[in-house]
């Protein structure tokens, strides 16, 4: 069964019934995950603890590192269910459910019939990046359904001609924008794939470009923020390819970007970019291979992080997908015994990543923390008390004491890392500072002499010290960094 849509201004193209039961079923399972491991887990992802800080104490356009969607939506949740993990969480799981179903719809527009749909659904469900954060409330787990309804909608527009589905990109690329700025660098390599491989048609429809003013005015406000405080996500890139030495070095790191597609969808993957070489049909869709590998080839060059192309995997996943679809009607059958084994493997290399997930957010290393600081933050007289400051060497160390901390009695954490540097300083009259982390010259600036107070075994202290001889206003600049100690 096949279901048609009138074109605009061109014939239309019948694409295969939608496999609503399987996909249906395979993104229900995903989500059900995601929320109750979600909701069950009692601690927090360190870049979740930072999305819930901004959000309840410094929301505005933008911060170091990070768009304000995702601490908006933290910020949200924090308000209708203060401490709840199931309800902060709610979005972001129901996001990595969608993406399984925007996956099959692409494959779907592709012409691929149930079962092509149903493989891209399943490799979407077990990448291994997905399915290990897919329920935290972090800018990357909401990118993959962002970008896969943007390559909906192109490919959906490629059938049947209709300019409205351009313009409904204007909103869907401003709100990407607003959630990972990356989106902005995916637009222009399209572009630069759609003027080399097709539909260079595309470029010449008002709409498009009608879109791209749209996702300007939506992006302005963060763009302003970013500019007005010197670019710092511009500096993140030497910050980030200088930790790629925590996934082995840069060319390890270029190869996790294809396995954390998982077992399905690095093999889809492959397909993929043979498929739009090889196969007459998919030719029209080179333009996604072609972006798949400029982003490829660009973020290993400059060392991205490993998940930076998790957004894209279900897309060729897709063409994949209905790759071998052809090769299957066309009669070569020979290895397609293999597709059901190989999903169960995807299903069970993707469920060795609950521990990992599990570990990540384990409540006790945030909580052994505050609970340090919160000792020593009791122990000062109440004078020194009311005028003290506490501050966290790194931003993970802020974000927990900002996020667990308040149940301890602890003020709001300052801090010259990332985007707390970024923030307003200490008001000058708090001369008094509580310091959480492992190297107390950071503070030298201030001149204030450090005494050690809590030692939290692994390297990390409590310090405490009185009498600062340089007001924060004035050593802020200085304390400002995007380098994680």
């Amino acid at each position: 069964m096949t279901t048609s849509v009138p074109a605009r201004d061109a014939p239309s193209v019948s694409v295969p019934s939608f496999a609503r039961t399987p996909v249906g079923l395979i993104a229900a399972v995903v989500g059900v995950y995601h929320l109750v491991l979600g909701a069950l887990g009692r601690g927090l992802y360190f870049d979740e603890s930072l999305m819930l800080a901004i959000g309840r104490h410094h929301l505005d356009w933008g911060s170091a590192d990070q768009p304000p969607l995702t601490p908006a939506l933290a910020a949200l949740a924090d308000a209708v269910a203060p401490g709840v993990n199931g309800v902060l969480r709610l979005v972001p799981s129901l996001a990595t459910a969608a993406a399984v179903v925007v996956a099959a719809l692409i494959a779907r527009e592709l012409g691929g019939d149930r079962r092509a749909q149903t493989l891209t659904a399943l490799a979407q469900a077990t990448g291994v990046w997905v399915t290990m954060t897919g329920h935290f409330v972090a800018p990357y787990v909401l990118e993959p359904v962002q970008w896969l309804v943007i390559v909906w909608l192109l490919v959906r527009w490629m059938r049947l001609r209709d300019d409205r589905l351009l313009l409904v990109l204007g909103p869907v690329l401003g709100l990407a924008a607003l959630t990972k700025f990356q989106v902005m660098l995916f637009a222009v390599v399209l572009v630069v794939a759609v003027l080399v491989a097709g539909p260079r048609d595309l470029l010449r429809r008002p709409a498009f470009w009608a879109a791209a003013v749209i996702a300007a005015l939506i992006a302005t406000p963060t763009l302003v923020w970013q500019a007005l405080r010197g670019w710092p996500q511009l500096e993140m890139g030497a910050v980030v390819a200088g930790e790629s030495v925590l996934f082995g070095g840069p060319v390890p790191n270029a190869v996790l970007m294809v396995l954390f597609a998982g077992v399905a969808g690095t093999v889809l993957l492959v397909a993929g970019v043979l498929g739009t070489v090889t196969d007459p049909r998919l030719r029209p869709y080179r333009f996604l291979t072609l972006a798949f590998l400029l982003l490829w080839i660009f973020f290993a060059v400059t060392v991205g992080r490993a998940y930076y192309l998790d957004g894209i995997h279900g897309a060729i996943a897709a063409v994949g997908a209905v790759w071998f679809q052809h090769r299957r009607e066309a009669g070569h059958r020979r290895l397609s015994w293999a597709a059901w084994p190989g999903g169960v493997l995807a299903v069970l290399v993707a469920a060795t990543t609950f521990g990992l997930s599990t570990a990540f957010t384990a409540p006790d290393i945030p909580q052994r923390i505050t609970d340090a600081v919160a000792g020593v933050y009791d122990a000062l007289p109440p004078e020194q008390r009311e005028r003290t400051v506490v501050y966290g060497e790194s931003y993970i160390y802020s974000s927990y004491v900002d996020t667990f901390g308040s149940a301890s009695g602890l003020p709001q954490a300052y801090g010259g890392n990332r985007a707390y540097g970024y923030f307003a300083p200490p008001p000058d009259d708090h001369d008094s500072v509580v310091f959480l982390g492992k190297d107390p010259s950071t503070l030298a600036p201030t001149g204030v002499v450090l005494r050690q107070a809590a030692d939290l075994g692994d390297g990390t202290r409590v310090w405490v010290g009185d009498g600062m001889r340089r007001p924060w206003s004035a050593v802020w600049p200085e304390l400002r960094t995007l380098q994680v100690s």
